[in-house]
């Protein structure tokens, strides 16, 4: 797989000067700086020829530079360079040679009269004197061009870089979620075939809801993001099956706020904190227990918890490192890195049990 490199995003024109002021200054002060050592004139005045030349030339190159790549899309051409403003040496080393006379006539035109001299006609009366110039201000101008060459082909290896890990983060999470599905899938079969021997009505009811929950979550499961709604939703049909096993000892809430309905976060994300809950928390106790179920927002905060009222979590343990809880955390960093967080600690209240957080970044999730 070829990983596509991402066009420069628009930048303002404010932005724009600030980053060729930040290349062409320092290079028109040193190019100042040469000139009066070669000549012996005021520093001075030639930095403001050196800036009025060498700030006219950029401007004329990186006008060119736009319109030729512009010219070059039109014809079809593409690539990873053009996607970021440059359209190669071919068609930008007769330009810049051309920026370097031209520009060099009109900076110093206007350096001349913004010092009140003349114009530079002297400097045809020194071909010598002139052809160095020429040559100085052709390969200040190269090398000013180089570094917008550099800068381009830097900015597409890191977009190409980028989209590289964003594939490969995108496959992790496939393959997490293909871990996923057949665990939820093994542990309700194992639970209908203990029902089909001592109760066999409630294993036909558990086996034609589990029929109804493969097919709604079959396409929903293949998204890489899916609405908090609809994670919600799979957890309700998820629950409504293990309510035909388990009865009136499990009782289920759900809590999500209608700003949170839409909040897109990978599929299938809560569902081994809820298989824990029951396996681990409720199946334990003869009385079986509640689980709750919610979201809230916290500042840029998406903050999703599991909370049961079951056996709670092993003495001295402070998490699970099962099967679910690994998987959920292997998600979470695939997606999220450091941005995402995971807790598995004792519920704070008195009515025992076990509480799972999970904290997402929201602008993340709504990209």
């Amino acid at each position: 797989m070829t990983a596509a490199t991402a066009p420069l995003a628009p930048r303002t024109l404010p932005q724009v000067l600030w980053a060729n002021l930040r290349v062409g200054v320092p290079v028109c002060v040193s190019v100042a700086l040469f000139i009066t050592m070669i000549f012996r004139e005021r520093w001075w005045q030639n930095l403001v020829f050196s800036l009025c030349i060498g700030l006219s030339i950029q401007g004329l190159v990186q006008w060119g530079r736009h319109v030729i790549t512009a010219w070059l899309r039109r014809r079809g051409h593409g690539g990873p360079e053009l996607d970021h403003l440059w359209p190669g040496w071919r068609w930008m080393g007769p330009w810049v040679a051309a920026a370097a006379l031209v520009g060099y006539g009109f900076g110093a035109t206007l350096a001349s009269a913004l010092l009140g001299l003349p114009a530079p006609l002297h400097m045809l009366a020194n071909p010598r004197a002139l052809l160095i110039v020429l040559v100085i201000t052709l390969v200040a101008a190269a090398m000013t061009t180089q570094v917008y060459v550099t800068r381009g082909r830097l900015a597409a290896a890191e977009a190409a870089a980028q989209a590289a890990r964003r594939a490969a983060a995108e496959h992790q999470l496939m393959l997490l979620q293909s871990q996923l599905e057949p665990h939820m899938l093994f542990n309700t079969l194992a639970n209908l075939r203990v029902l089909i021997g001592s109760d066999p009505a409630r294993a036909r009811d558990m086996l034609d809801r589990l029929i109804a929950f493969l097919r709604a979550t079959l396409s929903a499961s293949r998204a890489s993001l899916h609405p908090l709604q609809a994670e919600f939703d799979r957890l309700g049909d998820y629950l409504a099956l293990m309510a035909v096993r388990m009865g009136p000892r499990l009782t289920a809430a759900f809590h999500l706020p209608d700003d949170l309905r839409q909040v897109p976060v990978p599929p299938l994300l809560l569902q081994p904190l809820v298989e824990n809950s029951i396996k681990h928390g409720l199946e334990p106790q003869v009385a079986g227990g509640r689980i709750d179920v919610s979201a809230r927002r916290e500042a840029d905060t998406l903050v999703l918890t599991v909370r049961d009222t079951g056996a709670g979590l092993p003495a001295g343990s402070p998490a699970s490192d099962g099967f679910g809880t690994a998987q959920v955390r292997e998600r979470l960093a695939t997606l999220y890195g450091d941005r995402a967080q995971f807790q598995l600690h004792p519920a704070p209240d008195g009515d025992g049990g076990a509480l799972a957080e999970l904290r997402l970044p929201l602008e993340t999730a709504n990209r």
